[in-house]
């Protein structure tokens, strides 16, 4: 094969541009974008919102927060996931995140049992709403739902390539998605939580509690029978 003078800036321009693709990292334009889409996402009403309202409103804004809290270490696992390319071993361990998924069912399905046995109060929360077993529970639940749903890992699969090329990451990419992913899933159920809380602290002592806590708690046994059918 004839080596060229054009063919050898050819390559180097080659290798150039590979370089500049490994360098690259995501801009701010990207960051708030990915940013907005993710915050959006967060905020539509799904089975995690129902699950961070009903604990803050029926135990207070602190196991709100902690719900919260498991729900954005589930959803930073399966972005590890998709950033370290394990998206196929997620796949192939499917099993357990099914087993993971009816444990998250069976608690949403109990919690809305146990609103709906409960006798009617001078308020929402009970005795030590924010003890420690309260507040793990909270977490391990919210984490339970939010690894229950393999499918996110193709969610951003599919949505992180819009933004980044995730094999040329860098680390101050990870870290950036990292940052997104907390505060845009965090935050957004951090502001229900709040606001659940808020809504029920008002409502203490009113003719309508009784209801409002029905209706918590046949969302919560919807919620849970949902994940289970769709399985």
């Amino acid at each position: 094969m004839l080596y060229t003078r054009d063919s050898a800036i050819a390559g180097y321009k080659k290798a150039g541009t590979a370089e500049q693709k490994t360098l690259h990292t995501m801009s701010i334009i990207e960051s708030i974008a990915l940013l907005g889409i993710m915050v959006a996402l967060a905020a539509m009403p799904s089975t995690s919102v129902a699950l961070v309202v009903t604990r803050a409103a029926t135990l207070g804004v602190k196991n709100g927060i902690a719900v919260a809290a498991g729900i954005v270490v589930g959803d930073l696992l399966f972005v590890m996931l998709v950033i370290l390319g394990l998206s196929t071993l997620a796949e192939a361990l499917g099993s357990l995140f099914l087993v993971i998924r009816y444990l998250g069912a069976t608690y949403l399905i109990w919690l809305g049992l146990t609103l709906l046995a409960r006798k009617h109060t001078t308020g929402f929360t009970t005795n030590n709403p924010t003890g420690k077993g309260r507040l793990t529970t909270g977490f391990l639940a919210g984490l339970a739902l939010t690894l229950g749903d393999i499918k996110a890992i193709f969610f951003y699969l599919s949505l992180f390539p819009i933004f980044i090329d995730l094999t040329a990451l860098q680390l101050t990419d990870v870290f950036i998605i990292t940052a997104i992913t907390v505060v845009a899933v965090g935050g957004v159920k951090v502001v229900y939580a709040f606001s659940a809380a808020h809504i029920a602290t008002l409502s203490k002592g009113l003719p309508f509690e009784p209801a409002i806590r029905k209706t918590a708690g046949g969302v919560m046994i919807g919620a849970g029978s949902y994940l289970i059918a769709k399985s």
